[in-house]
């Protein structure tokens, strides 16, 4: 027999109410990694601080070399160790407490066999063996790189969410001016003064900007509300057009390598790109020349790649090019090393071998 309209409708009501109650269950328990994790980094900080602190402790003066041999003892011992646990968390942190009692067996296991080989404790205890933490640029159960990569999670232009952590959800929270999945778009109101795969730099663009291309208001796409755009192409004040262009002078207030940039007021002088030779705003598409070792390519000043040249550039016998920004470099081929200016062939290991051996024969019997 087939559901009323009225059984469908509690039906689906139903399963309203338990997807919601599965969402804030995994809501919880994304909030509880996060935490544990923080409450153990907390542990670890204040066992470092309690070990600092016990570094010499209840010793100075007095007999120097019996206080040596005590401070030996007390430096490797279970007084200390209790010492210091005994002060890693304040008395009304239930979680912290609870994870102390939980594992101060392995805090013993740490200080009697682990600490010489496994010096950081965070990444031993927290990490590795309880498993609360994610090294720095990971995220979640399986510590999964965070977008961007863990070097430089959301391209060092935002927070990961849950980052070092096995909660969240591994998505960036841009900082100011930056938006989009990965952080590498500009929101409206800033513009990419600098933009590759990997790093991004927003700026802020000028005040009269809704969106621009550049940090002038002749760089705005659009102007804001109260602002036009004048003869120049330029937004203007509807209400105030007071500013002078000192940018617009003949010669320029500026050095040969710098760019001229108007604000209101006044101005400022910018480096151009080290692409260009001259420049009139930022970027290497702004150039009035391009810069020894780099050529124009549709408007835009590129590296040039001398080791690809028909003539080639590094001439002595068993030399490589290798091509770097703007330059190159001359190196010797694997297998050879510089010496007096040339590339002579690397001694060869088992040569170097043999020759150790021959010396350890030689050597007396018990000599090291």
């Amino acid at each position: 027999m087939l559901p009323t309209g009225l059984e469908l409708l509690r039906l689906l009501r139903l399963l309203s109410c338990v997807t919601l109650v599965l969402l804030f269950q995994v809501s919880d328990a994304k909030r509880d990694l996060i935490s544990a994790c923080t409450t153990c980094q907390k542990i670890t900080d204040n066992f470092s601080k309690g070990f600092e602190r016990t570094a010499k402790q209840n010793f100075g003066g007095g007999n120097t070399a019996w206080e040596e041999r005590k401070l030996s003892k007390y430096e490797t011992s279970e007084i200390r160790l209790m010492e210091i646990v005994e002060d890693l968390c304040e008395s009304s942190s239930f979680e912290c407490n609870r994870m102390v009692e939980e594992h101060e067996e392995h805090f013993e296991t740490w200080w009697f066999k682990r600490k010489t080989k496994h010096p950081d404790l965070h990444k031993w205890f927290c990490i590795e063996t309880i498993k609360v933490c994610c090294p720095k640029g990971t995220f979640g159960l399986d510590c999964n790189d965070c977008v961007g990569g863990s070097e430089t999670p959301c391209h060092g232009n935002g927070r990961c969410d849950g980052d070092g952590t096995r909660g969240g959800d591994g998505k960036c929270s841009c900082d100011n001016g930056y938006t989009g999945e990965f952080c590498l778009d500009c929101r409206e109101g800033y513009y990419n003064e600098v933009r590759n795969d990997t790093f991004s730099l927003c700026t802020e663009c000028h005040s009269s900007c809704k969106t621009c291309t550049g940090g002038t208001h002749q760089d705005c796409d659009e102007c804001k509300d109260g602002w036009e755009e004048d003869d120049q192409e330029a937004c203007v004040d509807l209400f105030c057009v007071t500013d002078v262009n000192e940018c617009s002078k003949d010669p320029s207030s500026c050095n040969e390598d710098q760019y001229c940039l108007n604000t209101e007021g006044s101005y400022s002088c910018k480096a151009c790109d080290k692409v260009c030779s001259g420049c009139t705003a930022a970027g290497p598409d702004k150039c009035q020349s391009c810069a020894s070792g780099y050529q124009d390519t549709e408007g835009t000043c590129t590296d040039i790649d001398e080791c690809s040249q028909p003539e080639p550039v590094c001439t002595k016998e068993h030399e490589v090019c290798v091509n770097n920004k703007g330059s190159f470099t001359c190196i010797c081929s694997s297998g050879y090393e510089e010496k007096d200016g040339e590339c002579v062939q690397t001694p060869q290991q088992d040569e170097a071998a043999e020759s150790e051996s021959t010396e350890t024969t030689a050597s007396p019997h018990g000599e090291l």
